[in-house]
């Protein structure tokens, strides 16, 4: 079995043209989809990047393996502890090291571990390319590798290469020369003068006016893609384009590998896997070019699945999945006996949902976020409901409920025309957490939420507010300031 993993750092689904979007961002990424199965609710567990990736790899919950945030205690995997033996448990569970011990060779091409010295994430590569940016990495530092790997291994038996591109990422930064395909493009008509003059209004990092989190100084290198701050409709198609310039080029050196890929003559019978860690707020919640919630927009991630040996071709999947039901569906895909391993797994196989185009979702997903905010979601039906421990600055009420089905973008909250449905979600919330901490890590009996406000909060939101409360007044948002003082006191003396 020879399978492709392409791991597609903050894509949103709904600028990729197999699901809908109106540009054509994704002509390479759409072949792929043609001949695959399209999910169209699938979920990180746990956003942004390092919380969302430990999930996939370990197929746990951040609130099990601990890691939540991005600095802290909670952005280290937590010690096995006593019950470790000779080697830790996750060298036989690690969603690559399920392939390794099925005969498979496993090979990594990207730079995430060393963006968040984050190394338990190579648990189960025999073979790892470090294209050493730190996910600064654009495509034309990625694909080299990726080129010679196909070339000298593709022919080969039994494989599982995973390729990580970084180009959607912020800041937006495809390089001059490719030019810009979207030009004479129009953006959503979602994206409207008065939405901006509203944004305009609103504090919080990665705002409209401080799109490079707490303030709107893009760097010189930057600023022919990206933007610090957005004004007006001619600055918005700016935003927009640079984000979709991204997607559109990095999709031309997906474009590459296929087509080495096909020269090889492996193409048609290879399983090739797309997804991401996590997508993009992109006005959703008045927050621009960054990861910061545990909501739908967020949370949703892509997932294209061709599995040539038995899979459905054109199918599209509307049940709820996780990224970290990866390693039980590939396993079972692959026929490995898993009575050992599933226990040491919070996610399960949507296997069938591949070869029987079966309903195995499930009824309902929990999704968090402790790197920016303190959140959590839970989705059932079409409602949403979101519960926030620490606003991260944004001034985010203590609960939100939003009905997706009408709402996608989540503009209209109904907590309080609608309390039956926060009741419903609180007790959904619950009910989740209490199987969470009843099925903790031997040794273990702390929410890692808990613990990332006990250290001081997510990390993107530590020792920025006093400065922060200065901008919002030289902005003409001062009457901010008061509320954010009432809510973090301690925060705002610790970072004067």
């Amino acid at each position: 079995m020879r399978i492709l993993y392409l791991d597609l750092d903050t894509l949103r689904p709904d600028h990729l043209g197999c699901y809908g979007y109106h540009r054509n961002t994704s002509p390479n990424i759409d072949s792929i989809c043609k001949g695959g199965v399209r999910f169209d609710n699938y979920h990180c567990s746990d956003a942004p990047c390092l919380p969302s990736r430990t999930a996939m790899m370990t197929g746990q919950f951040g609130i099990h393996t601990g890691v939540v945030n991005h600095g802290g205690t909670n952005a280290d995997q937590r010690l096995q502890g006593p019950s470790r033996d000779f080697r830790f448990t996750l060298d036989n569970t690690s969603f690559p090291k399920v392939m390794w011990n099925h005969g498979m060779h496993t090979c990594y091409i990207g730079g995430f571990a060393n963006r968040h010295s984050t190394y338990n994430y190579y648990c189960g590569f025999k073979e790892i390319h470090d294209t050493g940016k730190g996910g600064m990495e654009s495509a034309e530092h990625v694909t080299p590798d990726a080129l010679k790997w196909i070339k000298e291994h593709a022919k080969e038996d039994d494989w599982y290469l995973h390729v990580n591109y970084w180009d959607p990422h912020t800041p937006y930064r495809v390089p001059d020369e490719y030019g810009n395909p979207f030009e004479n493009e129009p953006i959503s008509d979602w994206y409207t003068q008065e939405m901006i003059d509203k944004h305009q209004k609103k504090a919080g990092p990665h705002s409209i006016q401080d799109i490079m989190m707490y303030d709107d100084d893009c760097p010189d290198v930057f600023k022919s893609r990206h933007i610090g701050r957005i004004d007006n409709m001619k600055d918005m198609k700016k935003f927009i384009d640079g984000y979709d310039c991204g997607i559109h080029y990095m999709d031309s050196h997906i474009g590459q590998l296929l087509d080495a890929l096909k020269e090889a003559g492996v193409y048609e019978d290879l399983a090739i896997i797309v997804s991401a860690d996590h997508s993009e707020n992109m006005g959703e919640l008045g927050i621009y070019g960054e990861h910061a919630t545990a909501d739908y927009v967020n949370t949703r991630i892509p997932m294209i699945f061709r599995w040539p040996d038995g899979g459905a071709e054109g199918h599209v999947d509307k049940g709820l999945h996780y990224n970290l039901d990866i390693a039980p569906t590939v396993a079972e895909l692959l026929g490995v006996d898993t009575k050992k391993l599933a226990p040491h797994w919070d996610g399960k196989s949507y296997a069938k949902s591949i070869t029987e185009k079966a309903d195995t979702g499930y009824g309902q997903i929990v999704v968090s976020q402790c790197a920016h905010v303190c959140q959590r979601g839970v989705r059932w039906g079409p409602y949403l409901y979101m519960r926030t421990y620490h606003d991260g600055f944004h001034l985010f009420p203590k609960e939100m409920v939003f009905n997706l089905a009408e709402d996608p973008r989540e503009e209209n909250d109904l907590a309080e025309s609608h309390p039956e449905l926060c009741h419903e979600g609180a007790w959904r919330l619950q009910k989740w957490h209490d199987e969470m901490m009843e099925t903790m890590p031997d040794g273990y009996h702390d929410d890692p939420l808990w613990n990332v406000i006990k250290e001081g909060g997510p990390l993107h939101a530590r020792g920025q507010l006093a400065k922060y409360a200065k901008r919002l007044e030289k902005t003409g948002r001062a009457e901010h300031v008061p509320e954010l003082k009432r809510r973090h006191p301690k925060e705002f003396v610790d970072s004067k």
